[in-house]
């Protein structure tokens, strides 16, 4: 049985939790759900490096555990899995200034992490994201071109950050993006609780079928009833994962990038992913009831942004797809790598 390895690996001044699973040079037999973690310290890290490399870009509020499923699905498919904690998320360090953080920072990060690992221009990688973490992606392979085999966005259509990414003048004033962006308010609501009270109360809501939105006398936590169970595919042996990683980095980075940052134009005219690219929809994500979202998710124009695109809708899919419906997902990720695997 091959286990998940913890490391931490030196990223632009930044140690970053890196996991990962599978050499990506031959097929490897299935492991157990069973994972085991051990870590050790690296300024520069060179592990044998395959052809065949998926690297896994997490959401809010996620971490690299959200990619249990996948990471030793591809391995046993015979690829490297490799996911991370962005910056100021998890295990991985601390920027020293949170609130100035945005979009290219995580860019910048993906490709100088590829470098120290010894994926470089000739082993290109497979890129899968989720939520903020597929706008990561996109971003990568529309300034890398040249470092990405494929992209797997789970839930998100191309969005350029920005002032129009989100349409927050088109959605209620409690919306919880709004309520996030304003400085000081998020801190505020999530302080009056336990760490693992927020990511609960976080995952039963985005769980649902509708955007979160306070009235004018709610925050966002007081949306969640503390009688509602845990979703079914999500334990609490999940949730204390989350909740001890959480612990030791806050939200501080989290409420910066992605809530804050959303709006700042990130310098990027006439994007083009040229890469193919898999979009994996959950029809039950709350997501499409963004203004204009579901419109423009399911429309030609995406195309003009990801010309070689593959739009797929899962009748039972939510925000959380890959973790409510891994099977599904799974099987979709496969196929697509096997496909675009050179």
């Amino acid at each position: 049985m091959e286990l998940i390895k913890h490391t931490l690996v030196e990223v632009r001044g930044l140690k970053l939790h890196v996991a990962e699973i599978g050499t990506g040079i031959s097929q490897i037999p299935d492991v157990s759900s069973h994972i085991v973690t051990y870590f050790f310290m690296a300024d520069h890290v060179h592990l044998l490096t395959g052809p065949k490399v998926v690297l896994f870009l997490h959401g809010f509020p996620e971490i690299w555990y959200t990619w249990r499923y996948q990471m030793k699905a591809v391995a046993a498919a015979g690829y490297r899995a490799i996911a991370i904690d962005f910056r100021g998320y998890g295990l991985s360090e601390q920027p020293a200034e949170p609130e100035k953080g945005n979009f290219m920072d995580l860019v910048d990060d993906v490709v100088a992490l590829l470098d120290t690992c010894g994926i470089n221009r000739v082993i290109r990688v497979f890129l899968i994201g989720k939520d903020f973490g597929s706008i990561t992606a996109y971003l990568v392979a529309v300034v890398h071109p040249e470092r990405v085999s494929g992209l797997v966005s789970l839930g998100i259509p191309f969005l350029l950050p920005g002032p129009n990414c989100i349409r927050n003048d088109l959605m209620p004033p409690g919306f919880y993006i709004t309520r996030w962006q304003e400085p000081g308010r998020a801190e505020a609501d999530f302080g009056r609780l336990d760490v693992k009270t927020v990511v609960r109360n976080v995952y039963i809501l985005f769980s649902g079928t509708e955007p979160p939105t306070a009235r004018d006398d709610q925050e966002i936590m007081d949306l969640a009833d503390p009688s509602t169970p845990l979703p079914p595919w999500f334990s609490e042996e999940d949730l204390a994962a989350y909740a001890s990683l959480y612990e030791k980095s806050g939200f501080r980075f989290a409420l910066q990038v992605p809530y804050r940052s959303l709006g700042i134009d990130c310098g990027i005219t006439n994007p083009k992913v040229t890469a193919p690219t898999l979009l994996i929809n959950g029809q039950k994500d709350y997501l499409l009831k963004f203004a204009g979202m579901e419109d423009y998710t399911k429309s030609e124009q995406l195309k003009h942004f990801v010309p070689d695109l593959d739009n797929v809708f899962l009748d039972e899919g939510n925000h959380f797809v890959h973790e409510n419906l891994p099977k599904q997902v799974n099987e979709l990720i496969i196929t697509f790598l096997t496909k675009h695997c050179n």
